[in-house]
């Protein structure tokens, strides 16, 4: 019989059999709620928003201390030992690192307790003040965890700066909340070293000691009046002379987190040890089976809330942490050596956390790949693919049993970046809310939807009569996301006046944040994000142009590697600045014949420019977008936006007003 018979069989007979399917199931319930009127859902397990999954545990700091007693020697922290650095040097001349890592080495939960212990005594043996702050900027490793749950036994609030952050922002973190005391990394230490003049209140450096940090030491030493100590030196401090330990009540501030600053200037947000916990307990909560045996790989930033809360959740339930960084994370990544295993492949993970900019790039990725071979291979990818989206959608004629083998073994194998059997839960929060707003459940499969509440919060949808969402709108609800619960955090440090703006508490005690998003609740309690208020611009002749919504929808332009659509309003049309794919316009521009002197020659060259615009053109047809939304002129540009350029945040998303200052006589001209 027909292999693909049976693929198609099994699954029919099995749907035949369920007596609910999971899309019926209620995920998010309406709740009545005090405020702004609305319509409000909370999830569809807690009456009530939960504060902590752990009796006796009210703080960071305590679940910290128990995991340490109960965990004591379980692996916590991993870290791989660098072998040796090398220069490559590429055909076009260029040298890039490259870097020879080995395995993981690992610290136990003990161990990394008494060094908490011993480091948090050492603040205080250097002259750091308890009532001051200490700001840790460094890439995410384990010193980062070590310093910061050792300020949290003092209970000294710990300022978290994005290592990538500009010059002007990172000393306006710095001075705003009057830091005295820095734990950096080496290219961190440099930095700070050259603003150093511009730094009114540091007075004590620790360093992590790293290769080559010697220079940057000396620089420090002979241009400041700096303290300035090693990691270990603290360390031995506090173990010579120790401190008895100063824990935090719930209400205090464990943090003040430095926005990415997408919409100008960094704001600071104030974190309690109360609202990260509930964000904590809540996924803990609703994800089943988390525990010892668990593994996760850790290379977002920690001066980000979703890694942060992140390696909370792995800590409270005794689970590992491996370290990595994104230019090491996979065996072909930017920074491994050829014939190294990159992060992932050293570590292998059970649990990462991504963000969404890099999961496009990871499609992306694949789908360049695939269109790239062409023919037969491209079409059974397609047909798979098709298959496999229908089965995880809930379709009853999916690819499962035989079929699914089938493909797995024909098309999946060889592509592996997209050959992956774990689930993929999606959720959605802010800064403000840490990180927590919603999470999709395991046995949640959609695509486009980003869960119901999580334990911990209400959602309340409220009209934005402006932008045309109502919460009477039909079939469903839509209107501005707001949220509430004990995961809302207290405010902006120093800026009462953006505070008030957009927190506000109701008649009953419930805190709310008003996120400027706009979403829409499905039947089943579960919310899918559709535009975001600061994104709309209206035109000359009064169109709407949303644009997030025309990025990710011409995104999958096989040319475009990042793209920033500008609307003006004196305008009845929009243009766009195009970060240009490298290999697809050269690729592009062998089979045309076309010559050039370099990337950037090429990108200017008017039959480029055609040939990108009908591709984007392609793109929008597909995704039906209206003839005003689609970009009328472009620019290409040649050189890709990063986090070190600061015309992206660390989570990739597009700092737009940066980038239009950037690129404003760019933007002028394509007005012409």
């Amino acid at each position: 019989m027909n292999p693909y018979f049976f693929g198609f069989l099994l699954p029919f007979v099995a749907s035949l059999l369920l007596t609910k399917r999971k899309s019926d199931k209620k995920r998010g319930v309406p709740v009545e709620v005090g405020g702004e009127p609305g319509c409000a859902v909370r999830n569809h397990r807690f009456e009530r928003p939960i504060e902590t999954h752990w009796e006796g545990v009210s703080t960071l700091a305590e679940l910290f201390e128990q995991s340490c007693e109960q965990f004591a020697y379980m692996p916590l922290y991993g870290t791989r030992k660098l072998i040796a650095r090398e220069l490559e040097v590429a055909p076009d001349g260029r040298s890039f690192e490259k870097l020879h890592l080995g395995n993981y080495e690992w610290t136990s939960y003990a161990d990394a307790f008494k060094t908490v212990c011993n480091f948090s005594s050492g603040l205080l043996r250097i002259g750091h003040l308890k009532d001051e702050h200490v700001a840790i900027f460094a890439d995410t490793r384990a010193e980062w965890q070590i310093a910061l749950q050792a300020c949290f036994r003092q209970n000294i609030t710990v300022v978290t700066i994005y290592a990538s952050l500009g010059e002007g922002a990172l000393c306006h973190s710095l001075n705003e909340t009057e830091v005295t005391t820095v734990v950096c990394g080496r290219k961190e230490l440099k930095k700070l070293v050259d603003i150093s003049g511009q730094l009114d209140t540091v007075k004590h450096v620790i360093y992590i000691n790293e290769e080559g940090v010697s220079t940057e030491v000396s620089l420090a030493e002979k241009c400041t009046s700096w303290t300035v100590k090693s990691f270990e030196e603290v360390e031995s401090l506090g173990l010579e002379r120790p401190v008895e330990a100063n824990l935090p009540l719930p209400s205090d501030t464990a943090v003040v987190m430095y926005t990415s600053g997408s919409t100008g200037m960094p704001k600071g947000v104030m974190m309690s040890h109360r609202n990260v916990l509930a964000v904590v307990s809540a996924v803990t909560t609703i994800v089943p089976d988390l525990g010892k045996k668990d593994v996760y790989l850790a290379y977002l930033p920690l001066a980000h809330i979703l890694e942060l809360a992140a390696e909370a959740i792995i800590t409270g339930v005794g689970a590992s942490i491996g370290y990595g960084s994104p230019l090491t994370l996979t065996d072909t990544s930017n920074k491994i050596k050829k014939g190294t295993k990159g992060d992932a492949s050293a570590l292998k993970p059970t649990l990462m956390t991504v963000v969404p900019a890099i999961l496009d790039r990871v499609r992306d990725g694949v789908r360049k790949n695939v269109d790239a071979k062409g023919g037969l291979a491209k079409k059974l990818f397609d047909i798979a693919y098709s298959r496999r989206l229908a089965a995880v959608n809930g379709s009853w004629l999916g690819a499962w049993g035989l079929e699914k083998l089938l493909w797995d073994m024909l098309v999946f194998q060889k592509h592996k970046l997209c050959y992956c059997r774990a689930p993929i839960s999606q959720g959605y929060g802010l800064t403000e809310t840490c990180a927590g707003g919603t999470f999709s459940e395991y046995d949640e499969t959609s695509v486009g939807r980003v869960g119901p509440p999580l334990p911990c919060s209400y959602i309340k949808l409220i009209d934005w009569a402006e932008g045309g969402y109502l919460t009477t709108d039909s079939p469903m609800p839509r209107g501005e996301i707001v949220i509430g619960g004990p995961n809302v955090t207290k405010g902006y440090f120093k800026n009462e006046a953006k505070t008030n703006e957009v927190y506000k508490d109701d008649e009953r005690g419930m805190r709310w944040f008003y996120s400027g998003d706009i979403g829409r609740l499905h039947p089943d309690g579960c919310i899918e994000i559709i535009d975001r208020k600061k994104d709309i611009v209206k035109l000359q002749h009064g169109e709407y142009v949303s644009l997030g919504k025309v990025e990710a929808a011409l995104s999958v332009c096989p040319y475009v590697d990042q793209i920033m659509i500008h609307a003006d309003p004196f305008h009845s049309y929009c243009v766009a600045l195009l970060v240009a794919a490298h290999s697809e316009l050269k690729g592009w521009a062998s089979k045309q014949g076309i010559t050039y002197s370099d990337f950037a020659d090429l990108c200017q060259k008017q039959e480029t420019v055609k040939e990108v615009l009908q591709s984007l053109a392609k793109a929008a047809k597909q995704a039906r977008l209206e003839k005003f939304e689609i970009p009328a002129k472009i620019k290409l540009v040649p050189e890709p936006w990063t986090p070190e350029s600061g015309l992206v945040t660390a989570a990739l998303k597009l700092k737009r007003e940066i980038i239009r200052k950037a690129y404003e006589k760019n933007l002028a001209q394509l007005y012409c």
